[in-house]
């Protein structure tokens, strides 16, 4: 999408076009607070207060608006659509050329690469060259520099320094390289002394007083002296933290990636209403909220607004915007889980409607497997929504507590103000859910050799969390439950990529487990699926794998390659408590771990152990040694 930003975050200035990204880039992996890195500029996404929400299109998914409301607070009105640059709108200097989302340049502190010359970008210094019709040419410039010819491209500083507590900042250059407070004010100079870019090759100097030294002073645990303490910088906000920040800075590299780890909350848009009227007014609730009287009903029928109840009376399609708009809607007793009326629909295939976005059909488990399947459903059409609700540096939300247990000031926010809207995208797709058999669940959960397994799982939950300082070490435990299913997903997800023609970064995983004794349970499902925001996520190739006959042969294909690992026997002899740093037990890259997009618990809580007998032990699987 077209980016619009404004090059300094101070004064208002010229607006240029830098570049373009993906929608759905700006949620996860280019968010607010997260740096670009465009061919000659690196750039910054401001908080939603410099963006324009009369460009963002309202999505509808109430469900997951009442989620982000209980994170952020109940003045979140709606979810919307980073704004997109209309169709056909190619003239650099038309109106529509500066919808987009701001950035501004960040770091501040440029290197000449000619002379070495290292300064801040508004020290006047350096000149900007845009060039409207090529945004990926827009520059800055050495417009003094000694070298003959045109004056050289400068880059941006590759360090900058970070807290845990999201805050970001240039690099303290002159505290660095002068050791501390000083009021020398020489030029400074970014030498390299080899060709392999390492810190320990890279000396700061100043050219007044001769003071130098070493980048890889500024790292490891000794590098936390020599730099000063935390200004609670929010650059996104051009703001500073309120009551300033009590951590150390510690140096990061430009483009790392631990700078910026999206917080997203998805939700799958599945129909809660139980008649035809209820659904199709909940489908199209964005339009249908803002009918205050039967007037304005009639209006937006005579302007083509409501096409999709040409067949439905005023009278009835009134009552049922009355009985929303007063709290009768299902969403009022929504459950806090956003996964328990998908499990439900899911569940009741039958009894859920064929809706644009959503379309279920139940089939039966493959006859090998129906001892431990209860229900096997191709889910041909459904929509995903994701909303960004915030974001962190250095260290990544998993590493925090798998239940979602936060620090709220850990968590940077997208705005100085609350938000009134957060940014999210929606992405159609196609999959496959199985269900498995309750009954079968608890047998296995009940054996002595899984419970003494599951104990020792949970031991390296309570080290994993201590190791991490969080409160309440035993808390967020999921059970092995869903180390049953978490794999079973897994597996599924590396076989059905060899023929479903998705890659494997392409599918992902929505793990529904719940024990009896929670007030949603029990759950015991896999959601298979994939989602794109072109038509990619919706060829049917991963739906036509879940006709009995061929899922029952994927099935024993996946099963099949847990047995055996590339790495065994070390996979398999690996068990959670064999470091604090691990979560998982017989499990590796080479066999059951998956890109972490595609992952819910960051390749956690994995053992093929739990699937089918390995080389190290047989008496854990809950398939058995007959598949």
């Amino acid at each position: 999408m077209t980016r619009s930003p404004s090059p300094i975050p101070y004064p208002p200035s010229p607006r240029y076009r830098v570049g373009e990204v993906r929608p759905s880039q700006l949620l996860h992996t280019f968010g607010v607070g997260a740096i670009i890195d465009l061919p000659h500029l690196s750039v910054m996404v401001m908080g939603l207060d410099d963006w324009s929400p009369a460009y963002a299109t309202e999505i509808g998914e109430e469900r997951l608006l009442l989620a982000v409301q209980e994170q952020l607070g109940p003045q979140v009105k709606s979810l919307r659509v980073p704004p997109i640059q209309p169709e056909g709108s190619d003239n650099p200097f038309d109106g529509s050329a500066q919808i987009g989302v701001p950035v501004a340049t960040f770091p501040r502190w440029m290197l000449c690469p000619y002379c070495r010359l290292l300064a801040p970008r508004d020290s006047d210094l350096f000149q900007l060259k845009s060039d409207n019709f090529r945004p990926d040419r827009t520059r800055y410039v050495h417009a003094n520099c000694t070298k003959p010819g045109a004056p050289p491209t400068v880059l941006p500083a590759r360090f900058l320094v970070a807290c845990e507590k999201g805050h970001l900042d240039d690099f303290p250059w002159h505290y660095f390289v002068h050791q501390g407070p000083s009021s020398c004010t020489g030029a400074l100079r970014l030498l390299e002394l080899g060709v392999s870019g390492e810190a320990t090759d890279i000396i700061v100097k100043c050219d007044a007083c001769g003071a130098q030294r070493r980048m890889s002073d500024a790292f490891g645990e000794e590098g936390k002296h020599a730099m000063p303490a935390c200004r609670g910088r929010h650059p996104h906000l051009r703001d500073f933290a309120e009551h300033g920040c009590d951590q150390q800075m510690k140096a990061i590299l430009l483009g790392a990636s631990n700078s910026w780890f999206g917080l997203t909350l998805t939700a799958l848009a599945v129909p809660t209403a139980v008649d035809t009227v209820g659904q199709l007014v909940e489908a199209h609730w964005v339009i249908l909220e803002k009918v205050s009287s039967r007037e304005v009903l009639q209006a937006f029928r005579a302007i083509g607004q409501l096409q999709a109840f040409v067949q439905i009376s005023d009278d009835a399609l009134w009552a049922e915007i009355e009985r929303k708009h007063g709290g009768g809607s299902n969403a009022s007793a929504e459950p806090r889980s956003l996964k328990a009326p998908e499990w439900q629909v899911f569940t009741n295939p039958t009894s859920a409607p064929r809706l644009p976005d959503f379309q279920v059909t139940d089939v039966a488990p493959p006859p090998a497997y129906r001892h431990v399947l209860e229900r096997i459903v191709l889910v041909e059409k459904l929509r995903e929504v994701a909303a960004c609700i915030g974001f962190t540096r250095i260290t990544s939300p998993g590493d925090f507590a798998e239940s979602g247990e936060l620090p709220a000031d850990h968590r940077a926010p997208l705005s100085r103000k609350p938000p009134l809207w957060v940014p999210a995208v929606e992405v159609r797709g196609e999959g496959i859910f199985f269900q498995f058999d309750e009954q079968a669940i608890q047998t296995w959960e009940h054996q002595p050799a899984v419970q003494a397994f599951e104990r020792q799982v949970f031991q390296a939950h309570v080290n994993w969390r201590r190791t991490r300082r969080l409160p309440e070490p035993m808390a967020g435990f999921p059970g092995v439950r869903l180390l049953l299913l978490h794999s079973f997903a897994h597996a599924m997800i590396r076989q059905l990529a060899l023929e479903c023609g998705y890659t494997v970064a392409s599918l992902r995983e929505r793990i529904y487990a719940l024990p009896p004794t929670e007030d949603e349970g029990p759950m015991a499902g896999v959601l298979l699926y994939t989602a794109a925001p072109d038509s990619e996520g919706t060829l049917g190739g991963l739906v036509s794998l879940g006709a009995p006959h061929i899922l029952g042969r994927h099935i024993t294909g996946a099963l099949d390659a847990m047995r055996l690992c590339a790495s065994d026997p070390l996979c398999a002899e690996h068990t959670p408590l064999t470091g604090p740093q691990t979560l998982h037990g017989a499990a590796c890259h080479a066999c059951l771990f998956v890109p972490e997009t595609s992952c819910e618990r960051g390749n956690r809580y994995l053992d093929r152990s739990l699937l089918v007998p390995t080389v190290e032990r047989s008496d854990l699987s809950f398939f058995g040694g007959s598949v």
